[in-house]
C-alpha cells in the first residue's frame, strides 16, 4: 500500500501544489491499490487506465505552466456506473446496458472536468440503483472492506467500498432512498445527499426522478464539501435543477462554531442498541459544545417506507420504459416480432429486483389503483414534509442513526426483499422531503463494523449540515480509521 492511498483529498491537493507528488504518481498509486485489493472487494466494473493517466499528465502539465484549475486539479474521482462520462461505459450494472457507451458527459462530470479532477473507473452498484446491498448487480457482488463477508450497502456500494479500501480518495454516488448515506455508514466513510435540485441530475440515469440526487462520497467531511462545491450548479438541461449560483459550503466549515438546536426524533431510535448508544453519545457531545438537544416527534415516519416504495416504483416503471430492446439496449436474439423484442429483451436484460419494482410501479399506476396507492402516497409524502417543516421551526438540525443496523452478511436478506426495504427507514425521509442529509462515522459495533450518524438539515442549508458534521468529525477519530484487507 502506498502512503498516499489513505490520505484525504485535501492532503493530496496540498502535496500536488507543493510538487511533492505528481498527478501521474498519485493516479498510479490508485491503480496499484486497485490491482492489489479489488479482487476481493470488486468495487470497479471497468477502468480505462490509459485515459486516467493521460488526464493526470494533463494536470501535471497545467501545474507546470501555472494554469492549475483548482484545488481538485489532478485529484482522482471514481464514478458510479449510472452517471454518464463521454466515451466510457454506462451499464447501470445491468445486462440491459452491458455494451452501452455514453456519448456525452453528465453535468456533474462537466463540472469535474472544469475543475481538473481525474475522472476514472466505473463503480459497481445495484442494478439501476435498485437495492441496498450491491448484490443486485448483474456483474459482481461488492464486499465490505471492513469484513468481506458482509455487504457494503447500496446502491452506491461500489463507491463506498472503493473509498473505504483506499482505491480512490473521492467518488460520486446517487441517493434515491439512502443510496449514498447507507453504504457510507456501512463502510465507515462520509456520504452527502444534497438538497434536491442543487446538483444537476442531467446525465444520471433516471430511476425515480423526484427522489434521486447525485452526491459526493469521501473519507472526510471537508473532502465531501469541496467535491460538493464543484458538483453543485444550475443546469439548463435539467428542469429540476434550481436556478442561481450556489453558496459554497467549504468556507463554512472553518467559520466560528455556533450553538445549534438539534432535534432527536424518537421514531428513529429503538433499533440496534449499539447504534442508539453511539448516536446518543454524539448528541451528548454536541450538547457539551453548547448545542441544545431536544426530543422531537415525526409521527408519520412509520409510513415513509411504503410511501417511498410506491412513489419510487411508479417512477421507475415510467423511466425504465425507454429500455425496450429496440434502441440502444440489449436486444433478444430469440425475438420474432416487435412485441416479442420488447418482452424478451426486457425479460433477459433486467434482473429480478428491477422486474419486481417495474411490475409494482406499473400496478400502482394502473386504472383502478392509481387513487388508492399512488395518489395516496403523494398525499402522505406531503404530510411527512409538513412534519419536517414543523420540526424545523423549533430546531436547526435533526440528528439520528443513518441505519437501524450495521452491515449484514452477504445473502442475509436476498430471500426476503421486504427485510431489505425496511433497512431504509432512517434514510428515505430526506429523499421524500428533498432535504440535505449527511452520514459520517460515529463509532463501531462489537464486531468492529462502522456505525453511521446522520444529520438532516433545512432545505438549502447544506453548508450548516456539513459544518456541524465537520465539527463532530474534527473532535473524534472515527473517520481516520481504516480497514485491514488481507491481500
Amino acid at each position: 500500500m502506498n502512503e498516499v492511498n489513505f490520505k484525504n483529498a485535501s492532503e493530496l491537493s496540498s502535496l500536488l501544489a507543493e510538487k511533492k507528488i505528481s498527478a501521474r504518481e498519485l493516479m498510479q498509486a490508485q491503480l496499484d491499490r486497485i490491482r492489489a485489493v479489488d479482487g476481493k472487494i470488486r468495487a470497479f466494473l471497468s477502468i480505462d487506465e490509459a485515459d486516467a493517466l493521460a488526464q493526470a499528465d494533463a494536470a501535471d502539465a497545467r501545474r507546470a505552466a501555472g494554469t492549475t484549475l483548482g484545488t481538485l486539479d489532478g485529484v482522482p474521482v471514481a464514478i458510479k456506473d449510472n452517471i454518464a462520462v463521454s466515451g466510457q461505459p454506462c451499464s447501470c450494472a445491468s445486462k440491459m446496458l452491458e455494451n452501452f457507451v455514453s456519448p456525452y458527459d453528465a453535468t456533474v462530470i462537466s463540472n469535474l472536468k472544469k475543475s481538473g479532477a481525474v475522472i476514472f473507473g466505473r463503480l459497481n452498484m445495484d442494478e439501476f440503483a435498485m437495492g441496498s446491498s450491491t448484490e443486485n448487480s448483474a456483474f459482481a457482488k461488492t464486499a465490505n472492506p471492513w469484513n468481506t463477508n458482509c455487504v457494503p450497502g447500496g446502491s452506491s456500494g461500489g463507491s463506498a467500498a472503493a473509498v473505504a479500501a483506499g482505491m480512490t480518495p473521492l467518488a460520486l454516488g446517487s441517493d434515491t432512498g439512502g443510496s449514498i448515506r447507507q453504504p457510507a455508514s456501512f463502510c465507515g466513510i462520509v456520504g452527502f445527499k444534497p438538497t434536491y435540485g442543487t446538483v444537476s441530475r442531467y446525465g444520471a440515469v433516471a430511476f425515480a426522478s423526484s427522489l434521486e440526487q447525485v452526491g459526493p462520497m469521501a473519507r472526510s467531511v471537508a473532502d465531501v464539501a469541496a467535491l460538493y462545491d464543484v458538483l453543485a450548479s444550475p443546469c439548463s438541461h435539467d428542469s429540476t435543477a434550481l436556478p442561481g449560483e450556489r453558496t459554497p459550503t467549504f468556507p463554512q466549515l472553518s467559520a466560528p462554531a455556533k450553538p445549534r438546536k438539534i432535534g432527536l426524533p424518537k421514531e428513529f431510535f429503538g433499533g440496534d442498541s449499539a447504534i442508539d448508544e453511539a448516536v446518543k453519545k454524539a448528541a451528548a457531545w454536541y450538547e457539551s459544545q453548547g448545542c441544545e438537544i431536544r426530543e422531537i416527534s415525526l409521527p408519520s415516519i412509520d409510513l415513509a417506507i411504503p410511501t417511498y416504495y410506491i412513489i419510487a416504483t411508479a417512477e421507475a416503471s415510467s423511466n425504465l420504459a425507454r429500455f425496450d430492446g429496440i434502441r440502444y439496449t440489449h436486444r433478444s436474439a430469440r425475438a420474432t416480432d416487435a412485441i416479442d423484442i420488447f418482452a424478451k429483451s426486457r425479460g433477459e436484460g433486467f434482473g429480478e429486483e428491477v422486474k419486481r419494482r417495474v411490475l409494482l410501479g406499473t400496478y400502482v399506476l394502473s386504472a383502478g389503483y392509481y387513487d388508492a396507492y399512488y395518489l395516496r402516497a403523494q398525499k402522505i409524502r406531503s404530510l411527512i414534509r409538513s412534519e419536517f417543516e414543523k420540526a424545523f421551526a423549533d430546531v436547526d438540525l435533526i440528528l439520528a442513526p443513518t441505519t437501524p443496523e450495521t452491515a449484514f452478511p452477504q445473502g442475509g436478506k436476498t430471500a426476503d426483499p421486504l427485510k431489505m426495504y425496511l433497512g431504509d427507514i432512517c434514510t428515505v425521509p430526506a429523499n421524500l422531503t428533498g432535504l440535505p442529509a449527511v452520514s459520517l462515522p460515529c463509532g463501531f459495533d462489537a464486531s468492529g463494523m462502522p456505525i453511521g450518524l446522520q444529520l438532516i438539515g433545512k432545505a438549502l442549508d447544506d453548508g450548516n449540515v456539513l459544518a456541524a458534521a465537520h465539527a463532530f468529525e474534527t473532535a473524534h477519530d472515527f473517520s481516520g480509521r481504516i480497514p485491514t484487507i488481507e491481500i
